[in-house]
């Protein structure tokens, strides 16, 4: 899904919850959501990627050399 999609999403759920009608101001707090969760989201993924493997090689580690102390 593209940020423009999501950005939209989120701003129709603003709108609805603000029960303003007619203001627009979700659209532009869902384009800023949608932005920093373009950021956000692969740096998350990578952090969780890099830790897995990290954990990983620790215990392939410890299995086959045995717990360092």
């Amino acid at each position: 899904m593209s940020a423009t999609t999501v950005g939209g999403l989120i701003g129709g759920l603003i709108d609805s919850m603000s029960g303003d009608d007619g203001v627009g101001d979700g659209a532009i707090k869902g384009a800023i959501a949608a932005n920093i969760l373009k950021v956000v989201v692969p740096v998350a993924v990578t952090y969780a990627v890099g830790w897995a493997v990290l954990k990983g090689a620790a215990e392939l580690k410890d299995g086959i050399f045995g717990e360092v102390e």
